[in-house]
């Protein structure tokens, strides 16, 4: 639970806010209005540094984490189903997948699915601004927007639409979708090349990854992976990549010149491999479990597990610290972050978040510049 100061906080701004509207906020969709105007003290509350974004499914927020203190310095409402979380180069924006369709975990029949409503108006990609703590605008994203990259200069975003098959390419600037293109059943992870030049997009019930050319949006190559890939990272200077397989229970190491699996790495059998990231130095790969509620460490010269750490519930999307000594987890079913010292291999703080977190995003303060 967070401290009686930040309880305060939240206390004495919704008495203010209260008191400036004379009513409720209206409930919140994917396009509604989602001005939250945060306390001065929580938009100050971190000068320099880097900021945590989580998302959080069922509450439909975004929480931010001063990564200095490890505490929620806001909680900005952001509209249905946020899942997929990226921050612009400028650390000025949060990018925010949003969708309509209702939630049909692989447990649940396709028929049963089927009969569930969808607003397809609610999806899209939020724009939200960081210092002013409100969403700015609604990008297109597609059909059922989940994850998502950006662009190095920030320009473009590149998209899975989860129940089109498909994946969009969107500018920015215009607010348009420039590009659709199949990407095989049931898209998710979405990851750009560190040279900006490759889109890597899993697709689940098609076992592959699309290879995009990242100019054009044209599939250059499928890379066959293991049952059900959830997530990509690449290496830093590009020549690995690394996915994670739910079904299959396993990681599998892609050569990226040549298009190809060259190396398929085991998990412990409770693991369920969600997200994904490599170290800033290339020295270890961290996989979320999933279901196993842990963190796997893969030293990547030898393709063997080196260490294992315990975390909350289900953690499904991670992210590091620029400096790669600390690592976030948002775990879903216990409503938290878990932050883990990579150095030591603990789990320093649990930080307790929205309902249902999902993704994590990194970015520097913009308040520090």
């Amino acid at each position: 639970m967070r401290n009686d100061a930040t309880r305060m906080m939240t206390y004495l701004s919704a008495v203010l806010l209260a008191a400036a509207c004379g009513k409720e906020r209206p409930s919140l969709g994917g396009r509604a209005d989602t001005a939250a105007p945060a306390s001065p003290a929580a938009a100050g509350a971190s000068e320099s540094g880097e900021l945590a974004y989580v998302t959080n499914e069922d509450s439909q927020n975004l929480s931010v984490i001063d990564t200095r203190t490890d505490s929620v310095i806001a909680t900005i409402p952001v509209g249905t189903r946020p899942r997929g979380v990226k921050v612009s180069p400028d650390g000025r924006t949060v990018y925010v997948a949003l969708s309509g369709s209702p939630k049909c975990p692989p447990t649940m029949p396709d028929e049963e699915c089927e009969k569930l409503k969808s607003d397809k108006t609610k999806d899209g990609i939020a724009e939200v601004d960081v210092v002013a703590r409100r969403v700015r605008r609604v990008l297109p994203g597609g059909s059922d927007p989940e994850q998502f990259d950006i662009s190095g200069d920030g320009s473009r975003l590149y998209i899975s639409n989860e129940d089109a098959g498909t994946a969009s390419l969107v500018d920015v600037k215009s607010g348009t979708i420039d590009t659709t293109v199949p990407v095989g059943a049931e898209p998710e992870g979405v990851r750009l090349s560190p040279d900006g030049k490759l889109v890597y997009v899993t697709a689940e019930s098609d076992t592959s990854i699309r290879v995009l050319d990242a100019a054009t949006g044209a599939v250059k190559a499928r890379i066959k992976v293991d049952r059900r890939p959830r997530d990509v990272a690449f290496t830093p200077d590009g020549k690995r990549a690394y996915v994670t397989a739910e079904v299959g229970g396993t990681v599998s190491v892609i050569d990226v010149a040549n298009n190809r699996v060259i190396a398929t790495i085991k998990l412990p059998p409770d693991a369920k491999p969600m997200g994904v990231r490599v170290s800033p130095d290339a020295s270890r790969v961290y996989v979320a479990t999933g279901r196993g509620s842990t963190i796997v460490v893969i030293d990547p010269a030898t393709n063997k597990i080196v260490g294992t750490v315990k975390v909350g519930q289900r953690p499904w999307g991670i992210a590091l610290t620029r400096d790669g000594k600390k690592l976030y987890t948002a775990n879903g079913p216990s409503n938290d972050v878990s932050v883990v010292d990579t150095d030591k291999l603990t789990t320093m703080k649990t930080i307790a978040v929205g309902k249902i977190p999902w993704g994590v995003a990194i970015g520097p303060n913009p308040g520090s510049h």
